[in-house]
């Protein structure tokens, strides 16, 4: 049987939870080592996540920067809350603060001079990115450095040519996405380097980086494309034909035959991009 995401606002920050969790299981190792390669010569000792949702960033932080003090905002209660109870049970809540804040509101709560803002799959959601930019600048210390990592787009799941009754579904359905979500989402896929020098910073790293991660390697690879595929379903049903909607059900339905559980192709792919980048003419 095929279950579809629910419409409530309270289930839906209940999916989009899950799948920060899931994303953060699946890709732990590639994000371990964009933070390791964070141009720093000393150790930050304050960190500031904007949009830190469940908190793969903030924990991928906390264990590369044993010595630092971490300030996690979000304007979700249920995410918040989510990384408060993963902090106290891997022992580290005495190095972490959550503030619930929405990062478009003109003026921010006390985020104190952060050595390191790290802004991960958040800038693209806000309305004024260029206003927040700004003010981080403005809160980062001396020779302070931002990190900004954004997706190209929704992760894959399968091949192009996949499934074999509806070759190329998966690019539909996010072709689908892109146009539902160009108004709402208008910064997603924006390239970032030209607004961080804009907002007066000098970048020191910007490169793409491609991730894949096979089923057989991570066994929550299952579990996030199925996650990830429903709630995709759950925005673009009622813009797909009715074949390529049958065969999405196919997938999704773990007890059928064509699941994408069975899949030996299953694997996550996707793109980010990491810039890196110190305010200007700061010394």
């Amino acid at each position: 049987m095929v279950h579809t995401p629910g419409d409530g606002p309270q289930q839906q920050l209940d999916d989009q939870a899950e799948i920060l969790d899931l994303d953060a299981e699946v890709l732990a190792e590639h994000l371990a080592a964009i933070v390791a390669e964070l141009p720093f010569t000393a150790s930050p000792r304050q960190i500031v996540d904007l949009g830190c949702g469940t908190g793969a960033g903030t924990f991928a932080l906390l264990d590369r920067f044993p010595d630092a003090e971490i300030t996690a905002v979000d304007s979700s209660v249920v995410h918040l809350q989510r990384l408060q109870e993963k902090a106290c049970a891997r022992g580290g809540e005495a190095r972490l603060r959550t503030v619930l804040a929405d990062l478009d509101d003109p003026v921010w709560p006390d985020l104190g001079t952060p050595d390191l803002v790290w802004a991960s799959a958040s800038m693209h959601h806000l309305a004024q990115p260029d206003r927040a930019l700004r003010a981080v600048r403005d809160l980062l210390a001396p020779r302070g450095l931002l990190a900004v990592v954004e997706l190209a787009g929704f992760p894959r799941f399968l091949p192009d040519d996949a499934p074999e009754e509806r070759p190329g579904l998966e690019g539909r359905c996010h072709a689908a996405s892109d146009r539902r979500h160009a108004e709402h989402v208008p910064h997603r896929g924006a390239d970032w380097g030209p607004r961080l020098v804009a907002a007066g910073f000098a970048i020191e790293v910007e490169r793409v980086l491609a991730l894949a991660v096979e089923a057989f390697r991570r066994p929550a690879v299952g579990a996030y494309a199925l996650s990830s595929l429903r709630r995709l379903r759950g925005s673009v049903a009622d813009a797909l034909p009715i074949e390529d909607l049958v065969a999405l059900d196919g997938l999704l339905d773990v007890e059928g035959p064509r699941s994408i559980l069975r899949r030996a192709d299953l694997a996550v792919r996707t793109e980010r991009t990491v810039w890196a980048a110190r305010g200007a003419n700061r010394a």
